[in-house]
């Protein structure tokens, strides 16, 4: 098995296309390489690794693509998926990286850089995927079999930055490999061409890949599906995604699965498992003596004057850690009174005073997904509390975990080339646990509501079937290198089976719903699922009300409904594409 190795190619490219130093509305609508590069089957696979490259939106040290801060653009989304959509706090305290507020408050405007730096870097990933398609007709030491298959590859990745575009801007102009005016309105809804680059990536693309971070036929019919879900086609989207949960494999040849442990999907040192359906390779320590390959985007997210070195961002909420609580009979959520019964934290507890984490009973997935005072952050020991956060006032008592590399394989997937620490953790665009739920959520829609419990039953499986992998204590607290004691849980877990079929759709939904919010938090999906689910004003508005009795930095927030589904367009992109003085691109609604 082989590692597509696409580390440092927007250096590599920038001999012909200069893909960094400005916007694709910015320059030319291709750019060239010399001829005896470009006409050869390695010339286009170069690019076409160019295109894979952009999947991080990260060019050099401390940049995204195109320029601004490389967690502006980081492919997890967790500013634009997670913080705004209530799984996390921003972090830090309130004058750090303020442009990030706003966007958590719904109070945003179009101004604001992070939503130009996150366009470019996506855009970029679009030219590329648009360079190589328009390169392939003239290329001659390649069969057609072979210009299918790499076609097929550029029609995907396309498909995957414009999906980005479309649930983050929903207005946004559609540039192909034939456009020659880049300048474009962004009038036309967008979604069938999506949908015909996934339905021809799914037609042409191998059942596996020779290079393991290469896409497949299961990772496009999925996408494809997910397209359909987006637009709430569930007839068309089930038979592809219960198709891929038979059949699919991954691109190493292992057959889609849960893995044991829930946790592997999170560590470098397990990556490209069985869950992986679709995942966006990270490595640490590649020679370029930057973290640019090494999650640059998620620098921020480690524990504040922690061993980690920076920077206190990403603070997972109250209302989250509320998710988990379990009914003690049952071991389910309380999916309609979660916030009735706070979960024990140290809000306002200096470390050096004593805490007694919660008692009652929680889901095992909070604590591989919470960093909580007391309990085992990883191998590092027990978290100390107040120690490692930054401002609990600000953001509260928590830390992100999902992301952070574990101490005793740090000498291989850290790395420390930069202020703040990088890691080889892959980030999961798409995740097997992702697809059975929305696997679930189109039986649900379209009255299988056997198969929607049957399915929702499936992810809580693995936690039930594997109380060995659930968090455990150490084996001797003052050296938590010697491992974890099997005889002593981290905390009073609990958690059941869904024991009797759905009564309703509605029910069914709310199950589902909820599911997804445990299982995939800060994964950056929340906010989307919360727009296409049309419930985000209710939902967020009351999770403002509720957080903001907790912590000071949502105070004053509000969603409003029929402008906050989406962000808005940068203004910077309507500025630089006028004609005329006439303005292209319009703004979304109420901006």
């Amino acid at each position: 098995m082989k590692t597509l190795r696409y580390l440092s190619v927007s250096l590599a490219l920038t001999i012909g296309i200069s893909a960094c130093s400005k916007n694709f509305l910015e320059r030319g609508p291709l750019g060239s390489l010399s001829e005896e590069i470009v006409p050869t089957k390695d010339g286009v696979n170069y690019l076409l690794i160019g295109a894979y490259a952009s999947l991080d939106g990260q060019q050099t040290a401390q940049a995204a693509l195109g320029g601004g801060g490389p967690w502006e653009a980081s492919p997890t989304n967790w500013i634009y998926g997670s913080v705004a959509g209530g799984d996390a706090h921003k972090g830090s305290f309130s004058g750090d990286q303020p442009g990030i507020d706003p966007i958590a408050k719904f109070t945003t405007d179009p101004s604001n850089g992070f939503f130009n730096t996150k366009w470019r870097a996506v855009y970029e990933g679009v030219i590329r995927c648009n360079t190589v398609l328009a390169k392939l007709p003239i290329v001659t030491d390649m069969t057609a079999a072979q210009k299918t298959e790499v076609e097929a590859e550029a029609r995907f990745l396309r498909g995957h930055y414009y999906f980005e575009l479309k649930k983050m801007f929903n207005k946004v102009p559609y540039i192909s490999d034939t456009t020659l005016e880049v300048r474009v309105k962004n009038d036309k809804d967008i979604w069938p061409f999506i949908e015909a680059d996934f339905k021809f990536a799914t037609d042409n693309l191998p059942a596996t890949q020779s290079d393991v971070a290469r896409a497949n036929k299961w990772a496009a019919q999925i996408y494809l599906a997910k397209t359909y879900l987006y637009q709430k086609k569930y007839a068309e989207a089930m038979p592809l995604f219960d198709q891929a949960i038979a059949s699919g494999v991954t691109s190493n040849g292992l057959k889609y699965a849960l893995t044991a442990r829930f946790e592997d999907n999170f560590d470098a040192a397990t990556k490209n498992n069985s869950e992986s359906v679709f995942a966006i390779q990270m490595t640490a320590n590649d020679g370029t003596n930057t973290i640019a390959n090494a999650n640059q985007g998620e620098m921020l997210n480690f524990p504040y004057n922690s061993p980690f070195g920076c920077c206190g961002f990403y603070q997972p909420t109250q209302d989250l850690v509320n998710s988990y609580r379990t009914d003690p009979a049952t071991g389910l959520p309380n999916l309609d009174t979660w916030n009735a019964d706070t979960v024990k934290n140290d809000q306002g507890i200096v470390s050096s005073k004593p805490f007694t984490p919660e008692t009652g009973t929680l889901d095992p997935r909070l604590d591989w997904t919470v960093g909580r005072r007391g309990i085992p952050y990883h191998d590092w020991g027990n978290h100390p509390g107040a120690d490692w956060i930054r401002d609990q006032a600000y953001a509260g008592p928590y830390a992100p975990k999902k992301m952070v590399y574990w101490q005793f394989n740090q000498d291989k997937y850290k790395d420390a080339h930069s202020w703040a620490p990088g890691s080889a953790i892959n980030v999961l665009l798409i995740r097997f646990a992702d697809v059975i739920l929305m696997s679930a959520e189109c039986h649900a829609q379209t009255g299988d509501l056997p198969g929607a419990t049957a399915l929702v039953n499936q992810v809580r499986d693995r936690m039930i079937n594997h109380p060995e992998h659930w968090l455990h204590k150490y084996l001797d607290d003052s050296k938590p290198m010697l491992g974890f004691d099997p005889t002593k849980m981290a905390a009073n877990y609990k958690i059941g089976r869904y024991t009797a079929t759905f009564s309703s759709k509605d029910q069914a939904l709310k199950a589902i719903y909820f599911e997804r919010k445990l299982e995939l938090a800060t994964e950056g999906h929340r906010f989307f699922d919360l727009v296409r689910w049309g419930i985000a004003d209710v939902a967020l508005n009351a999770f403002i009300q509720y957080e903001s009795g907790i912590t000071n930095d949502l105070k004053g927030g509000h969603f409003t409904k029929g402008k906050n589904e989406y962000f808005p367009i940068p203004q910077r992109q309507i500025d630089i594409t006028m004609i005329g003085g006439v303005r292209v691109l319009d703004q979304n609604p109420n901006y």
